[in-house]
Parts: structure tokens; sequence; C-alpha cells
């Protein structure tokens, strides 16, 4: 064989590798959920809406990122009485976004910044969060 087929060959194995590298995360299915309530029963129609997702579709085939900003906010603090399920579910690939501008909304209040739970991550603000993962085509619901 010519050493230019070598290389065409690899070239060829290259690109068919990342094609399916590609079509593998565009079928991924992809979703937010907007938390923007103090309401109980709702955020714990978020995550149950989360696990169940995560259960029909399988771990490796879903990604679920759960955003809360203004008064959803609290969910995610060590205040919360789902602070349990919330750490439990982030250590099982369920991904938590705390606002930032809700934060210093709250620490210009009470003196003091929120304590945010282990596994929930502080973006800048929660609806530019929200819009950034629609615009990557993630599907979008607020229980």
């Amino acid at each position: 064989m010519k050493p230019h087929n070598s290389i065409i060959i690899i070239m060829l194995t290259l690109l068919l590798a990342t094609a399916s590298l590609v079509q593998a995360d565009e079928v991924k299915n992809r979703l937010v959920i907007q938390v923007s309530t103090d309401d109980a029963r709702t955020q714990k129609i978020a995550l149950n809406n989360a696990v169940n997702l995560q259960k029909y579709y399988g771990m490796d085939n879903v990604t679920v990122e759960i955003v809360a900003y203004g008064p959803g906010l609290g969910m995610l603090t060590s205040k919360s009485s789902q602070a349990d399920r919330v750490t439990s579910l982030a250590l099982q690939d369920i991904h938590f976004s705390a606002c930032g501008n809700t934060m210093k909304k709250v620490a210009k209040k009470s003196g003091k910044m929120p304590e945010l739970l282990e596994g929930v991550d502080q973006v800048t603000a929660g609806v530019v969060r929200i819009m950034e993962l629609q615009q990557q085509g993630y599907a979008y619901i607020r229980p």
C-alpha cells in the first residue's frame, strides 16, 4: 500500500469516529428544569421529574440540569427541606445551578451569602443559564 493511501485511511477513520461522536451527542436527550418558587410541593415535583427522566432514558442517555433562582434558590441551600435529596441527586449526574444574582440579593438583605449544598454550581444569572441551555438544544420545563 502506498504511504498516501495509509494517510487517507487514517483520516477517514478519524472522520468517521468524530462523526459518530457528534451523532451520539445530538441524540442525547437534554432537559433544563426551572425552579423559581419556594413551594415545597413544586420543588419535589421538579426533583421527581429529573429522576423519572433518568429512569426512562437511562442515566447515560439524558442530561438534566435544574436551575433555581428567586424564591426557588432556597431548594439548593443548607436550609432546604430537600437538602439530602439534592445532594444525593447531584451524585447521580443531575446538575444543579444556583442564580448568582439571587444569591447577591439574599446576601444584601441578610448580611451573608446563602450556603449552597455540595454539588451545586453557581451561575451568574439563572435566567441567562436557562436561555443558554435552550440555545444548546435543551428542552425546558417548569413544574
